[in-house]
């Protein structure tokens, strides 16, 4: 009866619904108590009374209750929101489980800090400032000095290297001893020698620059310059560090390609790519294959064939049993540059030693499949590999041409220049940025080891006050396995007509070729930067075994690129020693009736050449 009195008085809960009380209210205004049965309500009256079972006058029915609010449209979004995320959050590669541990692997290198630690110890004033830490840079520093003794240098970069050569990175590198220190390679004398051009005490600190009477370079590591101001001669760093100079090269280099399916793919995905360019991409990658690992390289170009030769065939990499998968649109290796026959049989030359060539086929979708990426091809076929090298070019980074009201050469990219290499006043630029003016064959752009140094030794002499045009035509150099190594200069485009002479190669050249004395030969001799020219000299060949001859065609001869029936470019196809040669026919430009004749020159069928003869065996070749 208590909790009758408390209902009769107007008691009510206070954690009641609004709507229950309401309905509360509305039925003891019409004189009813709260059930007692759990079905009906009753009046006061019959609530006083023992039997409460029966009787009594009903109550009047309570009215509806108000319509409960709908919360299904709630939910929807919640539950598309969650989705979403879901997705993204896979896409990502976030469910994707971490490649599991190895312990084989070696060690990844000591972490690199910006040097100087602050912008503030760069000099606010250099007579030279060099933008990028290239060769074209270090070949400009040494130039200057030739000819300013006492000359002060500041060098930029936005890498956390010392200057150092790139062409081992892919070639000699890959096939050092385990014990040797890893950014040493063995040159063609026997000798090792580290990729850095000096060491770390040749440089000064930038603190000090100008301090030092007897001037010197020093390197400011992991800064950039955003723009340039011409017309007051001040570099703008991305913090707003400002450094003025008298003279300025730009030699910022190239970037390599990405394609937009890895660009695009997946987190998980992205982090088993490699765009192979530098110091740090070398460590990174030589430490990531592991014992039986799998390795697709995307790209049939200089590059790519290198670095699949090297993965296939370096002790390094044979021991651990990599297997190397070359994928590429085009029919052969190195379809670009060589004619079709010839790129085919290199190709099958480089099947021969190991790499599983996939041409004409290209990556239609990339995910994650367990721990392995998978591509799936144009063809619908599916690789599953556990590494990824992107080899599809470069392209020349000019981003200051934007901020700094410098042209941009539409055809060829790279910064416009003259046969002087000035981009403005007081500002030039070299090396495979540089788009200049060949005073032989027009306007150019190259990306090349050899004429990032001369391009650089140019380009120095010229912020001293040479004024001297770029007349040197610059060579490049690939090996591909024992039986492949060719040097090129000029206008090397498959696209060209093309005439071939060939000859068979002796024991001696082909035992030497296997050695593998010729690339770091090469290597050597460009490197020589700022002493002139050098002479070139024959290299003692090991003795050759008597089963080391091949029987293919094509083992030694000559291409000829042809462009109005003038030479404009030449492959020497396992020829060594002949630059000065080439470089010769390509100076005279012009049209010769029997190139058989002109091929006679670079000694193809063992008759000595004395170096006097050229310029009459040429003569008569017209």
């Amino acid at each position: 009866m208590l909790s009758v009195s408390r209902v009769a008085a107007g008691y009510v809960r206070p954690t009641a619904h609004p709507a229950i009380v309401r309905v509360r209210n509305h039925l003891l205004a019409a004189g009813c108590t709260q059930p007692l049965n759990g079905r009906r309500w009753i009046s006061r009256k019959e609530s006083s009374q023992t039997s409460l079972a029966s009787g009594g006058p009903q109550c009047p029915p309570p009215p509806p209750p108000p319509p409960k609010a709908s919360y299904t449209g709630y939910i929807l979004g919640a539950i598309a929101l969650t989705a979403g995320s879901l997705g993204l959050a896979y896409y990502n590669g976030l469910f994707d489980s971490p490649p599991p541990a190895d312990d084989t692997r070696e060690k990844p290198p000591r972490k690199k800090h910006p040097y100087p630690e602050s912008s503030k110890d760069l000099p606010k004033y250099v007579p030279y400032l060099l933008i990028g830490g290239g060769t074209a840079s270090i070949a400009a520093f040494r130039a200057i000095r030739v000819h300013d003794a006492k000359a002060k240098v500041l060098m930029i970069t936005n890498e956390l290297e010392m200057p150092y050569m790139r062409p081992p990175l892919s070639k000699e590198l890959w096939y050092n001893p385990v014990n040797t220190e890893p950014l040493k390679f063995r040159q063609w004398n026997g000798g090792e020698r580290s990729i850095y051009y000096e060491p770390p005490d040749y440089y000064i600190e930038p603190l000090k620059l100008n301090e030092a009477a007897n001037g010197g370079v020093s390197v400011a590591r992991g800064y950039e310059v955003q723009r340039l101001d011409v017309v007051n001669r001040r570099a703008i760093l991305t913090d707003g560090t400002e450094i003025e100079y008298d003279k300025c090269l730009i030699a910022t280099g190239a970037r390599p390609k990405n394609l937009p399916i890895f660009e695009s793919a997946p987190l998980a995905v992205r982090q088993r790519v490699t765009l192979f360019k530098s110091v740090h991409d070398f460590e990174q990658l030589s430490g990531r294959l592991s014992d039986g690992c799998q390795v697709a390289i995307i790209g049939g170009g200089f590059l790519g064939s290198e670095l699949a030769c090297a993965l296939s065939k370096s002790e390094q990499t044979r021991q651990k049993k990599i297997e190397v998968f070359q994928l590429f649109h085009e029919g052969g290796n190195m379809a670009k540059i060589l004619p079709e026959y010839l790129s085919s049989w290199t190709t099958e030359r480089l099947r021969d030693e190991g790499v599983k060539v996939w041409p004409k086929t290209q990556v239609k979708a990339v995910e994650m499949q367990g721990e392995k990426v998978k591509l799936t091809l144009v063809d619908d076929s599916v690789l599953l590999v556990d590494q990824v090298i992107v080899a599809v070019g470069s392209e020349p980074n000019t981003n200051l041409a934007k901020t700094s009201g410098l042209e941009v050469d539409p055809t060829n990219g790279g910064f416009l220049v003259d046969a002087e290499l000035r981009a403005r006043s007081n500002v030039y630029v070299a090396g495979d940025a540089a788009c200049f003016y060949d005073t032989k064959l027009g306007r150019r752009r190259v990306e090349h080891h050899d004429h990032a140094i001369v391009s650089g030794r140019l380009a120095g002499e010229n912020m001293v006050g040479k004024n001297h045009p770029y007349t040197h035509q610059s060579m490049f150099w690939s090996d591909l396995g024992p039986r492949i190594s060719y040097e090129a200069i000029g206008l090397i485009d498959s696209t060209l007509p093309t005439v071939a002479v060939f000859a068979k190669r002796s024991a001696e050249e082909l035992a030497r070729s296997i050695a593998g004395a010729s690339d770091s030969e090469k290597l050597q001799a460009a490197n020589a930067i700022g002493d002139g020219p050098k002479k070139e000299q024959a290299v003692p060949a090991p003795a050759a075994s008597k089963d080391q001859e091949p029987s293919e065609d094509f083992d030694k001869g000559v291409i000829f690129y042809l462009r109005d029936k003038k030479v404009v470019g030449m492959v020497l196809w396992n020829v060594f020693n002949r630059m000065g040669t080439a470089r010769k026919i390509l100076d005279q430009h012009t049209e010769y009736d029997d190139l058989n004749e002109v091929a006679k020159l670079f000694n193809l069928h063992e008759r000595p050449a004395p170096p006097e003869e050229t310029e009459e065996e040429l003569e008569k070749a017209k």
